[in-house]
């Protein structure tokens, strides 16, 4: 299912429950969990929520932001479209180091209608910024252009973050030496908790600092998971709002037709 707006407020779709954790709303499955927040947190909603029960399917939430978003957004095609209309050329080492993979190759367009995406209604160049990583290094996004970049906002108390997770390792270290660029931007207040959580998952690519939503905010997130992807070029081609299978036919295939493209 997918819902849009009317008018200028995103609506986006995200499944299982809703809990809120330093001025973002999470989602997460099991309705018996404990609330991740702990007692103290602040439960000042962002946003409204609507929980839509059909037939015997229970826990559907789709959420509405009442802020306005950065830009319109527009169904997965758009993706597709950019992609297919950048203009080509000789192909970089990289893009001819692309090798056949095993399963389905789907085209951008195919393979942004089956995540179901949603991109800005008009092209833009993405918010450049420098993030401090888990670490110490330091990454700036214009620095990574002719490189396609995948940004993920994400919570360590956020339950279908840490779903998703091992699916975005895998696709990181498939595609890494292509001309991937993955970040997992955590937007937890109390960076010390990063790090243990990456070790105790086994997690290894490349994890930012936002503690103050700096980042978050630029990017209008308000809700986690939130993922950007960025083109070669740097222009903001896909938004995905909840967790994704980002390790299936579809998920290789957006990146590697998106690092085709020039």
């Amino acid at each position: 299912m997918i819902v849009r707006a009317i008018g200028p407020p995103t609506i986006a779709r995200v499944d299982g429950r809703f809990t809120e954790c330093e001025g973002i709303l999470s989602v997460f499955w099991d309705r018996d969990h404990a609330h991740p927040c702990g007692a103290g947190m602040s439960q000042k909603l962002a946003l409204t929520a609507v929980v839509a029960v059909a037939g015997a399917v229970v826990g559907v939430v789709l959420v509405a932001a009442v802020r306005p978003a950065p830009e319109h957004v527009s169904s997965g095609p758009a993706v597709a479209r950019r992609a297919e209309e950048a203009p080509t050329g000789a192909q970089t080492p990289a893009q001819a180091a692309l090798k056949p993979r095993k399963g389905r190759v789907l085209s951008v367009a195919d393979a942004a209608k089956e995540l179901d995406l949603i991109a800005p209604s008009r092209q833009k160049l993405a918010e450049d910024f420098t993030l401090p990583l888990v670490g110490g290094d330091k990454l700036r996004l214009s620095a990574a252009r002719g490189k396609v970049v995948f940004i993920n906002f994400w919570a360590t108390w956020c339950l279908p973050c840490r779903e998703e997770m091992p699916a975005m390792e895998r696709l990181w270290q498939q595609q890494k030496g292509q001309g991937l660029v993955l970040v997992a931007v955590s937007v937890d207040t109390d960076t010390k908790k990063v790090k243990p959580y990456l070790d105790e998952h086994k997690l290894t690519f490349p994890v930012g600092l936002d503690p103050k939503m700096d980042l978050a905010n630029a990017y209008g997130v308000r809700a986690v998971p939130s993922s950007f992807v960025v083109d070669r070029q740097g222009h903001l081609t896909a938004i995905a709002l909840g967790p994704r299978e980002w390790d299936n036919d579809a998920s290789h295939s957006l990146i590697e037709g998106l690092l085709r493209s020039r």
